[in-house]
């Protein structure tokens, strides 16, 4: 029985001694007592000595009351109920923390916090305000960016151990997630080209020896069927069809088959096919004939730096559908417990766009995760005619006091001496400071020229000096 958390609204359970009460699907809204020490909030991270839960859980004398943190996935809370969060993100904080902001609120008494936070806790509540991110969307533009691409290796985390969850094939976000990343570094490998290796070929030769002779093999093909010409050989061979372009191969063909059959998934991907039609003729020559076991003992060429995670990702994939190509049409399937950083995302969202609309600025010109005593910045900008210290939050708070902390926030990380020495700043200058945040765009709106270098300055929080917000787009269904 799965438990749907979203965003701002928490999930309250009672408790009760009543087994009966829990085993009824129309009394989902109970858990046993007994079950409590079963519920551990996963840990996904551990970043400057703070700990990440994937979800909250504040257990009391009555009741049980989940809450979405910052990630998205699926999970176990007890043996046979498990937590499914949708990467749907409430786009009315964003207009409550427009709102909070404005400069006829720089003096609020607190009867006016008050009745102001009443007031969005009752709009962020409404669900209609609710709405789902795309988030392979989001992965293909993370993906197209080199610089980008490398820094995505803690977005994802999986639970391989545990007992898989079985869900709708359209809940699933683990599968095309890990086709995505493997579909990019593909894409990557034929452009550059398939590595060249020697590989050992079995082959019976016809009057002739080559390599080492395999005298078992010898006597089952041929001594006993009477080919005494034959001589059933191994030996090595230079070329591109090597045991590693043989798994990427097969893995290639599981990944196609996947897209044609969950189009749902790649909706605002529109260059999914392209990639796949990219891909395929490197590939046409290479076996899909492969044994796994052989994977393992593989050596890594730092030359070809593509090749390790593909098959790391790879192998992942092909663990995913229990190395069954069938399983890609199913219905319903099973899947291990995971988890998607979404703020970490969305800061590598925001880089990719930064690097598509500057062409002319590379990845050292944005310091991305500057860090500092303890602090660390989601991006630096240091051009010649721009320097920019960015914050970028996923999830706004909705909280007045919570609102401008946040302001406060990114205004004192332009205080620090270490940021200062790197943006070349003298002692009577002040470096200005963005917050980056995502909104609905209204349909006037160019959002592709939003985070251009020289469009990034232009809103001013009139509370603070120096503080600028930028609110952009993300893709939803």
């Amino acid at each position: 029985m799965g438990i749907l958390l979203k965003e701002h609204i928490a999930y309250k359970l009672t408790l009760t001694d009543n087994f009966n009460l829990v085993e009824e699907k129309d009394k989902k809204d109970f858990i046993w007592n007994h079950s409590l020490d079963k519920i551990k909030p996963r840990k996904f991270k551990t970043e400057r000595g703070k700990d990440y839960h994937c979800f909250s859980c504040k257990i009391s004398e009555n009741e049980v009351v989940l809450n979405s943190d910052y990630f998205v996935g699926l999970d176990w809370l007890t043996k046979d109920r498990y937590l499914h969060v949708e990467p749907k993100l409430n786009f009315c904080v964003a207009e409550t923390f427009e709102e909070a902001i404005k400069n006829e609120n720089e003096n609020i008494s607190d009867d006016g916090i008050e009745k102001f936070n009443k007031n969005t806790e009752q709009k962020v509540k409404k669900e209609d305000s609710l709405k789902e991110v795309d988030v392979i969307a989001m992965l293909m533009k993370i993906m197209s960016h080199r610089e980008v691409a490398k820094e995505t290796d803690k977005l994802l985390l999986i639970d391989w151990e545990s007992t898989e969850i079985e869900i709708e094939q359209k809940q699933d976000l683990l599968t095309p997630f890990l086709v995505v990343k493997f579909l990019k570094l593909l894409q990557d490998i034929a452009r550059k080209g398939l590595k060249k290796s020697y590989y050992k070929v079995q082959e019976s030769l016809r009057s002739r020896v080559k390599g080492k002779i395999l005298i078992g093999q010898q006597i089952k093909q041929n001594v006993f069927k009477n080919r005494l010409t034959n001589t059933v050989c191994e030996y090595e061979v230079f070329g591109e069809n090597s045991v590693e372009n043989r798994f990427l191969k097969k893995v290639f063909l599981f990944c196609t088959q996947y897209v044609e059959n969950n189009e749902y998934y790649f909706k605002n991907v529109n260059d999914i096919s392209w990639m796949i039609n990219y891909i395929r003729p490197t590939f046409e020559h290479i076996s899909s004939e492969v044994d796994i076991q052989e994977i393992k003992y593989l050596k890594h060429n730092p030359f070809f730096k593509e090749y390790k995670e593909a098959i790391k990702i790879g192998q992942q994939i092909l663990k995913r559908f229990s190395y069954n190509i069938t399983r890609t049409t199913s219905e319903k399937i099973s899947t291990p417990p995971f988890w998607i950083d979404m703020p970490k995302m969305f800061e590598l969202y925001v880089y990719s766009k930064f690097l598509e609309e500057n062409p002319s600025l590379s990845a050292s010109h944005f310091n991305y995760q500057f860090s500092t005593h303890g602090n660390s910045l989601d991006f630096l900008i240091c051009t010649e005619y721009t320097k920019i210290v960015v914050d970028t939050k996923y999830k706004l708070k909705y909280n007045y006091s919570q609102i401008h902390q946040d302001i406060r926030q990114v205004a004192g990380y332009a205080r620090l001496n270490k940021v200062r020495e790197k943006l070349k700043y003298s002692d009577n200058e002040e470096i200005p400071c963005l917050i980056i945040y995502p909104k609905p765009i209204e349909n006037n709106e160019n959002d592709n020229e939003r985070l251009r270098i020289e469009n990034l300055l232009i809103t001013e929080i009139g509370a603070y000096h120096k503080v600028f917000k930028l609110g952009i787009s993300l893709p939803i269904f």
